[in-house]
């Protein structure tokens, strides 16, 4: 359960700096009114992309069983070291002008797609899939929620150290997978 917690938070931290941008932006509308919102279409889709992941996970477990390890790694440390990569660079919400339904649907996507991939990670861990999701979700809307009120309130200069530090627990959780599967197996 504990890994599925730091799982969690690790995958909400893109979110979570987005949030951080998004709050700093519009510090002057209705703050808990758009935390909530933001909050809502990124926990959905960050809880919702990892079953698509799982599921397929599942469909493919029977051909890549030996390997699954090695899969898991990879793609952790793939989607980690993007996001290391990433909280160097421009944050994405600095194209964004309005904050629309649309605005946060294309933002909760393209912030939930590394939690697809690592959704076939859950095939690995203990915790069952409706647990692993809600937990995901409920972790991502929290630090969305809480994002956009920091934001606001000059928590800007936190986004990309939120990026780097998701980005190297994902890098651990693989590690952590492969070293159980090879060395403790």
């Amino acid at each position: 359960m504990l890994e599925l917690i730091i799982l969690a938070v690790a995958l909400s931290m893109d979110a979570f700096a987005v949030s951080l941008g998004l709050g700093a932006k519009r510090a002057t509308v209705d703050n808990r009114q758009l935390a909530v919102k933001v909050g809502l279409f990124f926990g959905f889709f960050q809880g919702f992309m990892p079953l698509i992941g799982y599921l397929a996970g599942v469909g493919l477990s029977s051909f890549i069983e030996s390997i699954d390890h090695w899969v898991a790694f990879v793609l952790l440390a793939l989607i980690g070291s993007k996001m290391v990569y990433e909280s160097f660079g421009e944050p994405v919400e600095e194209e964004v002008s309005i904050i629309t339904n649309k605005v946060l649907f294309i933002l909760a996507v393209a912030t939930s797609i590394d939690a697809m991939a690592a959704g076939f990670t859950l095939t690995l861990m203990e915790p069952a899939i409706a647990l692993s999701i809600v937990v995901i979700a409920l972790t991502t809307f929290v630090f969305s929620y809480a994002g956009v009120l920091l934001g606001a309130h000059g928590g800007a200069f936190l986004e990309s150290k939120a990026e780097l530090l998701g980005g190297i627990v994902l890098i651990g959780i693989g590690s952590k997978i492969l070293i159980e599967h090879t060395l403790l197996s």
